[in-house]
């Protein structure tokens, strides 16, 4: 399987403060790949120094071939690569519809743009139905919907989902994981940071687990929901 990201020897320091230490994993083209670990392992920043928000001390990030390690995040956008930030950070103050427009500020055609607009408000029915409310009225999960749905109004390639379930109820935690194997099966390739690590490993191909900055362990999800280290660490009810 040809690699969509390859992320090779990275190393990230906030100050003196080592975060992310020598790490290396890959996404396969057509992959649910996800990261789980506990609060602070270093889930999110390896997410923000993939996409160039966090610089690297060292190591490469390599996306389609092409090397990006020292694209600026903004600029990724357009080559492909969708990041859905921890804590949704939609526009609570523009409606739904706008937020969703200024996911596709990198894209030209306005033909294109609008059938992609109707591919998400087919994909997320809830978005249409409330397209002039303002973005800050809605709930949680209607939120985590719409930063989905702006995400994909880029038409990306790679989608980095930072913690989606969070602060969401089962119910809505259900509905987006479900959301998230609907996109991967409309050929988007995802990379996801989740603290559930039940949801994320049973809809994944493959998991690396951080500790502390470093990828202690990694293999197909399955496996690992069965590995006694995992269950023991993660997966307790």
């Amino acid at each position: 399987m040809e690699n969509i990201l390859e992320v090779k020897d990275l190393n990230v320091y906030y100050g003196v403060i080592h975060a992310i230490k020598d790490i290396s994993f890959h996404v396969g083209k057509g992959e649910i790949v996800t990261l789980i670990g506990a609060n602070g392992a270093g889930k999110t920043t390896t997410l923000q120094t993939v996409t160039g928000l966090i610089p690297a001390r060292s190591g490469k990030v390599t996306y389609e071939g092409k090397d990006i390690s020292k694209t600026p995040g903004y600029k990724l956008v357009g080559q492909g690569i969708a990041h859905v930030p921890e804590g949704r950070r939609v526009f609570a103050d523009l409606s739904v519809y706008q937020n969703l427009m200024l996911g596709a500020f990198t894209r030209k055609d306005k033909a294109e743009t609008e059938q992609t607009l109707q591919m998400v408000y087919d994909r997320f029915p809830r978005l249409l139905e409330r397209k002039e409310q303002r973005a800050g009225t809605l709930s949680g999960g209607e939120q985590q919907m719409l930063a989905m749905g702006r995400a994909l109004m880029s038409k990306p390639r790679l989608m980095l989902l930072d913690e989606p379930s969070m602060g969401l109820s089962p119910i809505y935690v259900n509905e987006i994981f479900d959301i998230i194997q609907k996109i991967n099966a409309d050929g988007v390739t995802v990379l996801l940071v989740e603290q559930n690590a039940n949801k994320a490993l049973a809809i994944a191909n493959r998991a690396y687990v951080l500790e502390t900055g470093k990828i202690v362990l990694e293999g197909d999800a399955h496996e690992l929901m069965e590995n006694p280290q995992v269950k023991a660490a993660y997966l307790s009810e």
